[in-house]
């Protein structure tokens, strides 16, 4: 164990030493010198990445194959750690006691109680625990499987502040061959660093609709960027690579990040809720021919699911049986929702849906997320899912209750419609929020950013209003009754979701990043959208 620990110190000490460490020793072959030690910090950083990887997947089979006896040990974990007052049921791991002495709970409920009715502090955007170091370290040895020439020197940049990696690893990440300037927070010297490397291999962005925001971003403000590009440093061959950008703009969105980057294989975001629109979007559009691929799923109370397969079809995870303790909420349409009993993972049935159940040791409250997953297979006795949607994104203005899935659902349909539309991202309102009811029935008002679309004919409008009707004999009943007005279906200016979630990121109590919210609750937040109305 002691030289195992010295092995891993002196590993680490090759990795933290710095290249100017190197120029103080001689001024002779100094590009040799950097290149050996660069190539030196790689080869070290690669193999420790692949040691940490391992192992990882070695405790995750371990624990998945004895799923029972983990969850035990999760809970033990979080019930001795529990923070506050003396918890009665830390020297118990009885499933029953525990599920007697601490009720379900909702997050908003938990958020209420620990704030005292205030806006709750400002969460860390960064995850912790076993399952988010799993996630970056398998993640990072699952990308490489797929593409290999990804890890290689130069081949990844990063374009957002936030990271897709649930976990900094500082220690081999910086010398497996990003080209963003370590620590750097600001956008756009990030996306120039990534403009200028056009070898890269590997796009990341914190979440795909911050990937959509900065693409957004770059064709607004493309001839700035070829000028800053040009510029360069002395001596760069850069006003090549300037031209090239004004190239690639001038043939339009579709292709962007092929044109640019000619060797690049694969996006990396942090799945999420509200990301599937803009992975469609990117996909569709600016990264139209590359893969996708998400370490995990990060949903309202943490991480949850591991991507151990990215050869296979997007949207597949593992929910790991560590720490938090995780139970499942069977989802029963029509049935009481309080009337059901969670189970454990290894209990849980192939094509079931399911509500998440987290329990952490910093609340010890067993808190329902609101995330629901639908069961698609097992690796060992772990269930593999798929989130289908969060039921705090339904609307309901009669009891109709149309969920996050149904009504992304006919929106998509009712844009397929729309002579050549291509949806970028919608927000939905229940009329109250806005006080738009002016004496017509409770109705919906939704707000579009389209791409090929200016204007919405009526025709067009009330193409989702059957849309609807058509996925929700409810709603339809409803609408026929006249209980239910029409929705109201509104087209906003490029950079109305951006100045939205610009407005979500800068609220202490928002899921943003990484949670896109579909349904806005608040008024001042729907007004920001309706100010920015075009038709």
């Amino acid at each position: 164990m002691l030289l195992f620990l010295l092995l891993c110190l002196l590993l680490l000490l090759l990795l933290l030493l710095p290249p100017p460490l190197a120029m103080l020793r001689q001024q002779q072959p100094q590009d040799a010198r950097l290149s050996w030690l660069a190539s030196l910090q790689y080869r070290v950083a690669w193999r420790a990445l692949f040691w940490a990887a391992a192992w990882q997947q070695q405790r995750l089979e371990q624990s998945t194959l004895h799923v029972g006896r983990s969850q035990e040990q999760a809970l033990s974990w979080c019930l001795q750690r529990a923070q506050g007052p003396c918890c009665p049921l830390r020297a118990s791991t009885d499933l029953s006691d525990f599920r007697n002495h601490l009720p379900l709970t909702k997050a908003s409920q938990v958020q209420e109680e620990e704030s005292g009715g205030q806006l709750p502090p400002p969460t860390s955007k960064q995850y912790h625990g076993e399952a988010s170091l799993q996630a970056t370290l398998l993640g990072l040895a699952a990308l490489n499987n797929a593409y290999p020439e990804v890890l290689a020197p130069g081949g990844t940049a990063r374009v957002t502040p936030t990271s897709p990696w649930p976990r900094p690893l500082p220690w081999p990440w910086h010398a497996l061959g990003h080209v963003s300037p370590r620590g750097a927070k600001d956008p756009g010297a990030l996306l120039l660093a990534a403009l200028r490397s056009p070898g890269l291999r590997a796009l990341e962005a914190g979440t795909a609709v911050e990937l959509l925001d900065v693409f957004l971003g770059l064709e607004a403000n493309g001839e700035e960027l070829a000028e800053a590009i040009a510029a360069g440093n002395p001596g760069a061959p850069l006003p090549r690579r300037a031209a090239e950008l004004r190239e690639a703009l001038q043939q339009g969105p579709r292709g962007l990040a092929l044109r640019l980057w000619p060797k690049l294989q694969v996006v990396v975001t942090l799945d999420a809720g509200g990301q599937a629109e803009a992975v469609a979007a990117l996909e569709a559009l600016w990264c139209q021919g590359l893969a996708f691929f998400s370490p995990a799923y990060a949903a309202s109370g943490g991480l949850v699911g591991l991507n151990l397969w990215p050869e296979q079809p997007r949207g597949l995870y593992l929910l790991p049986p560590g720490a938090p303790f995780t139970e499942l909420l069977p989802v029963k349409e029509g049935a009481q929702e309080e009337a059901a009993s969670t189970v454990l993972l290894a209990e849980a049935q192939e094509g079931k849906e399911y509500e998440l159940v987290l329990t952490d040791h910093t609340s010890l409250s067993r808190c329902r997320l609101g995330d629901v997953v639908r069961v698609v297979g097992t690796h060992n006795q772990c269930p593999v899912v798929r989130f289908i949607y969060r039921l705090g994104q339904t609307l309901s203005v009669r009891g109709e209750d149309i969920g996050e899935d149904m009504f992304s659902e006919a929106l998509g349909r009712a844009v397929g419609q729309w002579p050549g539309a291509k949806l970028l991202d919608h927000g939905c309102v229940e009329n109250s929020i806005l006080d738009s009811s002016k004496g017509s029935a409770p109705h919906y008002e939704v707000f579009v950013e389209l791409r090929g679309l200016r204007n919405l004919s009526e025709e067009n409008r009330d193409k989702l209003d059957r849309c609807l009707q058509e996925a929700s004999p409810h709603y339809k009943s409803l609408r026929f009754r006249g209980s239910v007005g029409p929705a109201r279906v509104h087209l906003v200016g490029q950079g109305a979701f951006r100045a939205l979630r610009a407005a979500l990121a800068a609220c202490p109590s928002s899921p943003f990043p990484p949670e896109m919210p579909r349904v806005l609750r608040h008024r001042h937040l729907a007004q920001l959208l309706q100010k920015r109305v075009v038709s």
